[in-house]
């Protein structure tokens, strides 16, 4: 199905805001929900949500011509799902020991993350403009993992997250080898598969569940932040093309800091305005 230009960047301006609210609103649901099972149930919900939409379109008139996944996928599916365990678990535990406005930022990693990863294993050029991107992020990323209250240290929140954004970016190689595929299918797949490995680490090392209204919010966040974003975004893609959506996607990060400090009353601190500058110039130039 092909869109309108208009209407693709709406779509991709659209999944970024999406994934935006997943950190302010995860760093809130953090005090009441233990971060593994946080993870496992926000891919539970994006399994859940779009396992719901594929048996609706099977039963509609609007089925589509999507290509579903073959045996020859099976080696990118297995690691896309084991990496997209460790990434979000990772994530929330690193929300949890910093800000959420940082942890936004930080998400911008993953652009870096992906570039390296596809030039060192799958053997993509990576040209200067992007070298220059990846400079700026990188520096970005080095302020923001640094605490200097007292003495000057590491914050290992910080460096968790970026832990994910490397799993993420792995995950991305692995997810564009079978880009073809039927969205809605990979991300059910993602979901169930995900948040069941989530769930069963949360167990072995002791975390409980929450109350089940808690559950509730993070399955729908989980459905809107990771289901609804990956797919909108997929469809920007074939609008618009992958260069252009990750040009309108870029601002996720951002607007992710802004509904934390807005929202959250998260405090801006000098080195937080140096990174934000930094971060901008590097997820500019990345899309160039």
């Amino acid at each position: 199905m092909k869109y309108n230009s208009r209407f693709a960047i709406g779509l991709a301006i659209l999944a970024a805001i999406l994934y935006a609210i997943n950190i302010p609103f995860s760093k809130v649901l953090l005090n009441s929900a233990p971060p593994t099972m946080m993870a496992a149930f926000l891919y539970l919900g994006a399994g859940i949500g779009m396992g719901t939409m594929m048996v609706a379109r099977r039963q509609s008139r609007f089925k589509g011509r999507e290509a579903n996944l073959v045996r020859a996928d099976l080696p990118f599916v297995v690691a896309m799902v084991v990496l997209d365990i460790a990434a979000p678990i990772l994530l929330m535990v690193g929300l949890k020991h910093t800000i959420a406005a940082n942890v936004s930022l930080l998400n911008n990693f993953e652009i870096v993350a992906t570039a390296l990863i596809a030039m060192v294993f799958f053997h993509e050029k990576v040209g200067k403009t992007l070298w220059m991107a990846i400079g700026f992020v990188t520096s970005a990323c080095m302020l923001l993992t640094v605490e200097t209250d007292g003495a000057l240290s590491f914050s290992i929140g910080s460096l968790l997250v970026i832990g994910a954004t490397v799993c993420w970016g792995l995950e991305n190689n692995c997810t564009r080898q079978i880009a073809d595929k039927d969205p809605m299918q990979i991300v059910t797949i993602k979901g169930f598969g995900s948040g069941l490995g989530a769930f069963i680490i949360a167990l072995a090392v002791g975390e409980s569940l929450p109350n089940l209204s808690t559950l509730l919010l993070i399955a729908m966040l989980g459905f809107v932040s990771y289901g609804l974003s990956i797919y909108v975004y997929t469809y920007a893609q074939r609008g618009i093309g992958a260069a252009k959506t990750s040009t309108y996607y870029a601002v996720a990060p951002f607007v992710g800091a802004l509904l934390s400090i807005v929202f959250l009353g998260e405090q801006i601190t000098p080195i937080f305005i140096v990174a934000l500058v930094l971060m901008g110039i590097g997820a500019w130039l990345a899309t160039k």
